[in-house]
């Protein structure tokens, strides 16, 4: 076993550090996690895995409340997917209407920008600006979604889950994480 094997991650009491999107258990412990603090070479341990997000950042939470050094913990997802969720199809008049409303939102801005330096009737430049955004909007929308060549006819919401997700600490604060966690509330703790 080499040193960096060693220092990667100390397992003990069965734990066992759980297997990356490739399939493969990580060789060494990600430093830019670690809240700046670089080249510690410090072992890291497993204590506890949750089903879901939720229940891991209760429990992060609950370390804090406790006042545990949360610096020190990571969460840690594994076995990760990305989820499309389809909304529905999308056509040109629904990508100009697409660009339209945020064209609106610009136009909003800039009027208040510059409605801000007009003399008098401000919100002529509001209402102008606004318009034009709109206007500018659904023409750059409906282009935007016409050169696409329907190669994506459609909308929809990426989200990236994780199968389960693991609390991983520094291994001299394992211990009292462990012990601080089995305090956890049983309705908060998967």
């Amino acid at each position: 076993m080499t040193s960096s094997n060693r220092n990667a991650f100390s397992l003990r009491n069965n734990d066992t550090m759980p297997r990356g999107p490739s399939g493969v258990r990580p060789a060494a412990r990600d430093e830019t996690a670690a809240g700046g603090r670089t080249g510690t070479g410090q072992a890291t341990i497993a204590v506890a895995s949750y089903p879901d997000y939720a229940a891991a950042q209760r429990a992060v939470d609950f370390l804090s409340d406790n006042k545990f050094p949360v610096d020190r913990v990571r969460i840690v997802g594994s076995d990760l997917r990305l989820v499309e969720q389809v909304h529905g199809r999308l056509t040109t008049g629904r990508a100009a209407l697409a660009g339209a409303g945020t064209g609106a939102w610009f136009g909003l801005l800039i009027g208040i920008l510059l409605g801000a330096f007009a003399v008098g009737a401000w919100w002529r430049v509001l209402l102008f600006a606004v318009v034009a955004g709109v206007v500018w909007g659904a023409v750059f929308g409906a282009i935007a979604h016409a050169m696409t060549g329907g190669q994506r006819d459609f909308t929809s919401t990426p989200t990236l889950q994780a199968d389960h997700y693991t609390l991983i600490v520094d291994a001299d604060v394992a211990d009292q994480a462990r012990e601080m966690l089995s305090r956890l509330p049983t309705d908060s703790r998967s």
